[in-house]
């Protein structure tokens, strides 16, 4: 990687640009990069500069790809300290009475603990509580350290043109100077007012308020002992005065408070702030806070209505809005980031045909919306709960405690699937996509929280722990992979067809003690995203056109 920087106007190639150095727009470049594709990012900000406090939660999925990438460990070791909780407690107040608790496990136990809603998990990498501001220059440091991957700082968008051979972009420096850039196809990963969405002519369209949050970070060295219980990662206040969440930044000091407004509360000023921030953590006024920064938000539900046009992507926050519970919107742009790595690299590396750069559009798309419904109803269900907090929950009555014991029932019931989202992590499939050879069998469905594993066509490849104690995704590898489930099975013409037209493709020996599904066959075959391609206990006929199809080149 080389930071540039600019003394007069500039005119660059590549084979992909980026606009946007944010986690989306990282994971996209890395692994672009890691397979081979020159790429050049494009970022306003100074190298390395944090964002604004957002976004806690990163996925088992995104952890996964962050372990391909070679990026896992420095992430698993940032954020909260090793021994904090990332429990989640539900409380009626900060400082008041606990209701109920989903127990997560501190960062220095995940990859041992068994007892929890997320520690079962079928993936060699459990979700991580970390903070944005953390974990995005974590992801830029990781990026600086790529080959064949350029960032340019401090450098706005302004314009493109595209042709049938590529795009023309064009840049300015802060020190004024003009750059343009020649790239094989662009992709916009620029946040919520992308600039690239507008000029090609996408809208995003749905619900565009589902709830208006005022949020607040503060310091505050004395909240942390103010709590009368073991401390935790999320912590939801639940009252009939005012209802709030707080979480946790650095285990100390730092928290981010929102403050969710009512239905009959006009707008985010009709709402006193230091009120609301004192009622939602139960504290007095005399007990000091520091207002390090404020923001106040809608919660949306908003999909782009296109996400590409010729040579022109779309990817994250540019293509998709939605309330940001559990870090759905940065986890699912990420996904959506290893999607479009490997389709695109294909293509420019010769062996993909034109259906890969169809695929990103087909198969990501009606998950994003399956996504932002999901999203959509737990935010509406959250603010239901919120709304029929009884009075007397904190009342030292019969009836009070009668209260807490069901609110808090009701508050886990409904909760565990946002925290611990098993379903939304391996149970997604893609169900009508050209790249893969379905065989009739229908997925599973699945919930936010609940999935059923399988390897019917189209669903993630269940995850397990080959004898030699390497994991099968680690064994797999970056690219297609056959699995050989029966070391008897005959797998050389699938491996030369492969050969013959120069897709990548490894073959794994599945030796494992753990549990598959009662319907797996001899054969599978693993696409990079670890979704399953074609399965079978003998090849078909003609292994050419399995490979052809699989390579988005069928017809």
């Amino acid at each position: 990687m080389r930071r540039m920087s600019t003394t007069q106007d500039t005119h660059l190639t590549t084979d992909v640009a980026i606009i946007g150095a944010g986690p989306v727009g990282l994971t996209l470049a890395m692994d672009l990069a890691q397979r081979g594709v020159q790429v050049l990012v494009i970022e306003q900000r100074r190298a390395g500069e944090p964002p604004s406090v957002k976004c806690n939660h990163v996925a088992a999925r995104s952890m996964e790809i962050f372990r391909r990438l070679g990026a896992v460990r420095e992430i698993r070791d940032s954020g909260l300290p090793p021994d904090f909780p990332h429990d989640i407690t539900y409380r009626t107040t900060f400082t008041g009475r606990e209701l109920t608790r989903i127990p997560i496990p501190a960062r220095q136990d995940r990859y041992t603990a068994t007892d929890g809603p997320d520690t079962w998990w079928p993936t060699p990498e459990r979700p991580h509580r970390i903070n944005q501001i953390y974990l995005e220059p974590l992801l830029f440091a990781a990026a600086e350290r790529t080959p064949g991957l350029t960032i340019l700082s401090e450098t706005t968008y302004t314009t493109m043109t595209q042709d049938a051979d590529g795009v023309t972009l064009h840049a300015t420096a802060t020190n004024g100077d003009e750059i343009s850039v020649r790239a094989q196809f662009l992709i916009g990963c620029d946040g919520g007012r992308s600039a690239v969405r507008q000029q090609i002519g996408a809208r995003l369209v749905g619900d565009a308020v589902v709830q208006r949050v005022q949020s607040t970070y503060i310091a505050c060295p004395a909240l942390l002992e103010l709590q009368p219980t073991v401390p935790a990662w999320g912590n939801i206040s639940l009252n009939p005065t005012r209802s709030g969440t707080v979480y946790a930044i650095d285990g100390r000091e730092r928290w981010l408070i929102h403050n969710y407004l009512k239905e009959d509360e006009a707008d985010f000023d009709s709402v006193d702030r230091d009120w609301a921030i004192r009622a939602i953590l139960g504290i007095a006024p005399d007990v000091p806070y520091d207002v390090i920064s404020r923001e106040d938000w809608f919660g949306r539900r908003l999909v782009a209505d296109s996400v590409r046009e010729g040579r022109v992507y779309i990817c994250g926050d540019a293509a998709h809005l939605w309330v940001p519970y559990a870090g759905y919107g940065m986890n699912a742009g990420i996904a959506d980031a290893e999607h479009l790595a490997w389709t695109l690299a294909g293509y420019l590396q010769g062996w993909g045909g034109e259906a890969l750069l169809d695929a990103h559009a087909r198969e990501r798309m009606p998950i994003t919306a399956q996504v932002s419904h999901f999203a959509m109803d737990h935010a509406h269900a959250m603010a239901q709960q919120r709304k029929a907090v009884p009075t007397e929950i904190d009342d030292d009555t019969p009836e009070g405690a009668a209260a807490r014991e069901r609110v808090g029932r009701a508050a886990y019931d409904l909760n565990v699937q946002q925290y611990a989202a098993a379903g939304l992590n391996f149970g997604y499939y893609y169900d009508d996509s050209a790249l893969i050879a379905y065989d009739g069998a229908e997925q599973p469905p699945y919930s936010m929280g609940f999935f059923t594993a399988s390897t019917v066509p189209g669903c993630r490849m269940p995850h397990v722990w080959l004898r030699d104690g390497r994991s099968l995704y680690d064994a797999a590898g970056r690219d297609h992979a056959l699995l050989l489930l029966d070391p008897q099975a005959n797998a050389q013409p699938l491996v030369a067809a492969a050969a013959e037209r120069g897709v990548p493709l490894s073959i794994v020996s599945v030796e494992t003690d753990d549990t598959l599904p009662d319907d797996t066959p001899a054969m599978i075959l693993m696409r990079p995203d670890r979704h399953i391609a074609w399965r079978g206990d003998a090849l078909p006929d003609d292994c050419l056109a399995l490979i052809d199809q699989i390579r988005g080149a069928r017809g």
